[in-house]
Parts: C-alpha cells; sequence; structure tokens
C-alpha cells in the first residue's frame, strides 16, 4: 500500500511524526508537508512561483508552499502511480463544524480526494496536547479497515480525536459537521512604529452542537468520522435565483 502523508503544521510537526511512527510498517509511507506552519492556508494553490522540493534529515520531504501544494506536487510530479490513500495530520486542535472551509489539514487531504485518491484528515481536538499517540492509534485502525475493505470509490473523511487516552475512547461515530458563531473580533496592537496590526481573533463557540454533529460525538469521548463532499451548489435556491433573474 502506497500512503501520502501531509498536513499543515509543518514537516517539524509533533502530530505528523507520531503519525508517520504509526503507519509506516503499513506499506511505503511518503511525507509531503509545508516546510513551515500553514495552518488556515485552506485550498489555496501557489501561482505565482516556482515551488521547491527538499529532504530533511529524517527522510521526510517539506515544499515551501500550502498544503494543497504540498499534496498536488506529491501526486502530480513525484509519483509515477497515484497513491492509495492520503492521509493528513495529525493536526493540533480541532477541525470541526466551519473550521474545515479554512483548514489546511482538511485542505490537504481534500486535494488527495480531487486528485482521486481516497482521503482522510486527522486532527486532535486539543489546545494544549503534546501525546499524540491516541489519534495516530486511531489512524492507523481507519487505514488498516481501509486495507481491508476499500472504498469502491475517492472518499474524504474527516476525523477528529478527543484529547484523552485511547482506552478511553467510547468509540466511532459517522456524524455531519456541526456550525460555530460568528468568529470574536480581531484583536487590534500597535507596533513600535505606532503602526496599527490586527490578529485574527479566535474562533466562535459551536452554535450547532447537537445530537448527530462532530461537535456532539467529540464532546461525548467518541471519535467523529465526517465523511465530506466538495460540490458547493445551493439546489434549494436554483429555482428562487432563476425566478429573481427572469424578472
Amino acid at each position: 500500500m502506497r500512503i501520502l502523508l501531509s498536513n499543515d503544521d509543518g514537516y517539524f510537526a509533533p502530530g505528523l511524526a507520531a503519525l508517520y511512527e504509526a503507519l509506516k510498517d503499513l506499506g511505503d509511507v511518503t511525507v509531503v508537508a509545508p516546510e513551515r506552519d500553514r495552518s488556515g492556508a485552506s485550498n489555496s494553490l501557489t501561482l505565482d512561483r516556482p515551488l521547491s522540493l527538499r529532504k530533511a534529515a529524517n527522510g521526510f520531504h517539506f515544499v515551501n508552499g500550502t498544503p494543497t501544494d504540498c499534496v498536488h506536487l506529491a501526486v502530480t510530479g513525484m509519483f509515477d502511480h497515484l497513491p492509495d490513500m492520503v492521509v493528513s495530520g495529525i493536526n493540533h486542535g480541532a477541525n470541526m463544524g466551519d473550521d474545515t472551509i479554512y483548514s489546511g489539514t482538511v485542505a490537504a487531504a481534500t486535494e488527495g480526494f480531487l486528485l482521486g485518491v481516497p482521503s482522510m484528515a486527522v486532527s486532535l481536538v486539543s489546545k494544549g496536547a503534546s501525546d499524540f499517540s491516541s489519534a495516530a492509534r486511531v489512524a492507523r485502525d481507519m487505514v488498516e479497515r481501509f486495507q481491508k475493505r476499500p472504498f469502491l470509490q475517492p472518499v474524504l473523511l474527516n476525523v477528529n480525536i478527543p484529547d484523552r487516552p485511547f482506552d478511553e475512547l467510547k468509540g466511532v461515530r459517522v456524524t455531519r459537521l456541526g456550525k460555530r458563531h460568528k468568529a470574536e473580533a480581531v484583536i487590534k496592537d500597535t507596533t513600535p512604529r505606532g503602526e496599527s496590526v490586527f490578529w485574527i481573533g479566535p474562533a466562535g463557540q459551536a452554535a450547532d452542537a447537537g445530537e448527530g454533529t462532530d461537535f456532539n460525538a467529540v464532546a461525548e469521548g467518541f471519535v467523529s468520522v465526517t465523511p465530506l463532499q466538495i460540490d458547493l451548489t445551493h439546489n434549494g435556491l436554483i429555482a428562487g435565483v432563476d425566478d429573481w433573474l427572469d424578472n
């Protein structure tokens, strides 16, 4: 089995190292990740300059671009054959609800999916975690399940794991994305030169965290697995917009 690993925290991130250690004996595992933290990069591609591909001392490859760049470059330029699976993570922090729109972790997996490869984004729901062993074990279980029962078509799975020991996880739930409240206001600051600068504020709290959502599953101690799709068409508004344009 050929597995491509990437992330958005950078090739040096402990979550990526833990993921590699968990999966390295399951097949031919290649790591291609950003050279620095690109959290929040979403699905951006670098089109205004060339990309460089380098190899670190630990064997990981790194790219001076976004998570999407990494997967795109690997699949369309490095490999002679499509990988069997793309796994992105382990992200340090949740990627639930509206987070998926901005997440570089999810974007790396999305690029694999768009290129025809079954893909999975893996995130540890914690703000201060240093132990990725439980999340890595969950990721391995998911990949082993895929090896035994592969999907008949490419899929995109978003996996969020509570920050607790593996034996304390209550199981796995298939979920839908919840929703967050509006993000908090930007934080204004001033540089030593008197210039105004702004930090993007933190994400809002969960607004829709009811039964069946990723927020609810994680809060109750379950691993959340949400199948994602890319079609953004609002089919319910097609007739209304068509009528609006005709009048």
